[in-house]
């Protein structure tokens, strides 16, 4: 089996996995599934949770689509008319505690092709963050070093370098490089050097999607019973509303997406069920939150 078929078998298990740990850990809300079919070539499987006990909203979606690249996309690739195939899983759950992060996280596999359909290019990318609206830093140290030790039978360079790209990425930049949360790693372009090399990357890819439950369902546990209150949810919001931003000012999934004629509901599936924005809002000094907005830059975490 070559490596996109393997990639592809791997989402699909993948995503029934993530699926199921989060229905543990919610305890009573579902996904709920949506096939479709792009017109164009492929489809996907969108599953959404909502209304629960741990999680109020949350997908952990599978697409795997082929055909002409856009106009867009050819564009941004520089390349002339050319056949494509992308597939890749992408996650993001809002915890109805304002004390249990947002997390993301996805990991994705691209081919590229001539007319004659022979191979030109091809990549692997993806990556995980951590979005708190409280800090603990026992868990921003949890979730970091469960990224590291996956990451590091692969190259002990790997983990300093895709998270500086992630604290690099994720940031409102309108907002005087404010990061979304407190990282994780992020990386893009990942080529293969030969053969060998993409079964390397392929068992990369792997070791990092089967590290994402790891990273965080311990962090759900131990902070999803957490007394709240509605200040606490008005702050949960308003850092919503920040996550908001960064996804519909910055992000370029959700840009490339809308802009190629992708699957609306699932691109935006990203969104928070609420948030809020105030005028020059600015936390009380010494307060909890005013504390988080000091972990808002890149910091060592591992």
């Amino acid at each position: 089996m070559n490596v996109k078929d393997q990639f592809t078998q791997y989402i699909h298990i993948l995503q029934d996995i993530i699926c199921a740990g989060l229905e543990r850990a919610d305890g009573e809300a579902k996904f709920i599934e949506d096939k479709w079919e792009r017109p164009d070539g492929g489809g996907g499987k969108t599953r959404v949770i909502a209304n629960g006990a741990v999680f109020e909203k949350g997908g952990v979606n599978t697409s795997v689509v082929h055909g002409s690249l856009p106009q867009a996309m050819q564009q941004a690739f520089n390349v002339p008319e050319s056949n494509f195939f992308a597939c890749g899983l992408s996650l993001v759950i809002h915890p109805r505690n304002p004390y249990v992060p947002t997390v993301h996280a996805n990991w994705r596999y691209f081919e590229l092709y001539d007319k004659n359909n022979q191979r030109l290019d091809c990549w692997f990318g993806g990556g995980a963050d951590l979005t708190p609206n409280y800090i603990f830093e026992e868990d921003g140290r949890h979730f970091h070093n469960t990224l590291k030790n996956a990451m590091e039978p692969f190259g002990t360079e790997l983990y300093p370098n895709y998270k500086k790209q992630c604290d690099e990425y994720f940031v409102n930049k309108h907002r005087g490089d404010e990061m979304r949360g407190i990282g994780g790693v992020f990386y893009d372009y990942l080529r293969p050097a030969d053969e060998n090399d993409e079964h390397r990357l392929l068992s990369f890819q792997q070791a990092n999607g089967k590290a994402f439950l790891p990273a965080y369902l311990p962090i759900v546990e131990k902070r999803k019973d957490i007394p709240y209150n509605e200040k606490e949810i008005e702050w949960q919001e308003i850092r919503r509303g920040r996550y908001v931003e960064f996804n519909l000012i910055h992000d370029r999934g959700t840009l490339f997406g809308l802009k190629t004629s992708g699957r609306t509901e699932s691109i935006l599936m990203s969104l928070p069920p609420r948030a809020r924005w105030y005028y020059n809002y600015q936390p009380e000094a010494g307060s909890k939150e005013a504390e988080m907005m000091g972990y808002l830059r890149p910091r060592g975490w591992a």
